[in-house]
């Protein structure tokens, strides 16, 4: 059973709409872990039905390297990113895992991404979904 450790921070909104439409598109046949920046975006993400949660720095290095899909916001990849709720450390491990990236660019961050056509979240939600869809059926 493929792992997808879902990262978000502030109030856990994005990490959610990710969570609600995983569990749309494959049931229970994928384990989510919501690993969120605080424990509010954790808690708002186990509502959204994640099988297991953890929350904080430590929690979100360690389980970097222990999942096969990580999901979430660009900046989740970006020191300092959400207001300075993803740490250093957090980017860092993130960035360096081994586990595949499939990232949402929202320019919350002051980072825009070139090429990139700006649609509305739940378009964005949409894409993502099927393209991890792609990856575990290949």
């Amino acid at each position: 059973m493929k792992k997808i450790g879902v990262i978000d921070g502030q109030g856990g909104g994005i990490g959610s709409l990710i969570i609600k439409g995983l569990r749309e598109k494959f049931g229970d046949s994928i384990e989510i872990i919501a690993l969120g920046t605080n424990s509010t975006a954790t808690s708002y993400m186990m509502k959204a039905r994640a099988n297991k949660g953890a929350t904080g720095e430590n929690a979100i290095i360690w389980n970097a390297g222990k999942v096969d899909i990580i999901t979430g916001p660009l900046s989740i990849v970006l020191a300092n990113g959400m207001m300075g709720e993803l740490t250093p450390g957090m980017s860092e491990a993130i960035a360096s895992s081994q586990a595949k990236k499939f990232l949402i660019p929202l320019n919350q961050e002051g980072v825009e991404v070139i090429g990139i056509v700006k649609e509305p979240l739940p378009h964005l939600i949409e894409k993502l979904i099927e393209r991890i869809k792609e990856d575990l059926y290949v």
